[in-house]
């Protein structure tokens, strides 16, 4: 009679606490597989230490690095040198002042590298950085930030002087309509509103054809009233006009 792998282990025995100790499974016993990845010891990465000192080689090429901030500023604009900053190994900062208007306290600055055991420096960048004393633009702010309540103090003073007033008695918001004046009770429609002639309108006023027609002059031929009547009282009738005496005749004897 063959026995499962399973009853060839050997069993665990458990004590408990009100009774004898029992046998536990085997697969509880069993441990977890560990992984070769976790097993094996995690390798730390060393910490990259800037060097104290700056390189000899870099540190000595202030010209190379003046040479590299000349090709992005004019010579009035580079200043003198303000020394040299190790960045890494063969690694070298060159800081040069700025003597730009309005960047007060800026520098440019150029970063030389060399290869190992090499002589010859190489500009890798250059710009212009400022200083902890440089004068900078104040910090953004959110436009819903930007507003404080100084700002609006003075509007917010107004607006309550505003609504006191309004809300005061006897003053009210709205304009005063008594001093109106009704459709057809204008000053220029009474009695002196010009018509497009230039006349008035009250009765005695011009047409647009009677204030440009002309005045038409008396003739030399037109009898006056004076002429027209003899000293008798009678008036005097033309012979051409005399229905009895047609045309120009004689007397009768």
């Amino acid at each position: 009679m063959t026995e499962s792998p399973a009853s060839m282990e050997p069993a665990v025995l458990s004590q408990t606490e009100t009774g004898p100790a029992e046998p536990l499974p085997a697969e509880s016993v069993l441990a977890e597989p560990v992984s070769a990845e976790s097993a094996a010891p995690v390798a730390r990465r060393r910490a990259v230490r800037k060097p104290s000192k700056p390189d000899a080689v870099l540190a000595a090429a202030v010209e190379t690095a003046r040479r590299g901030v000349l090709e992005i500023a004019g010579d009035a604009a580079v200043g003198e040198h303000l020394g040299a900053f190790p960045e890494a190994e063969r690694l070298v900062t060159h800081r040069f002042a700025a003597q730009v208007p309005g960047y007060v306290g800026w520098h440019w600055f150029a970063t030389l590298a060399r290869v190992p055991r090499g002589k010859d420096a190489t500009v890798c960048e250059v710009g212009l950085l400022p200083s902890e004393d440089a004068l900078l633009a104040p910090d953004w702010v959110p436009w819903s930030e930007r507003v404080r309540p100084e700002d609006t103090a003075a509007e917010e003073a107004t607006e309550t002087a505003d609504a006191g007033t309004a809300q005061a008695p006897g003053v009210s918001g709205a304009p005063d309509t008594d001093g109106a004046q009704e459709l057809g009770s204008g000053p220029d429609t009474d009695g002196g509103a010009d018509t497009d002639g230039g006349a008035d309108t009250d009765g005695g006023t011009e047409t647009d054809g009677e204030a440009d027609a002309p005045a038409v002059p008396e003739t030399d031929g037109a009898p006056d009233d004076d002429d027209a009547t003899d000293n008798d009282g009678t008036p005097d009738v033309p012979a051409s006009e005399d229905p009895e005496t047609p045309g120009d005749q004689s007397p009768v004897a």
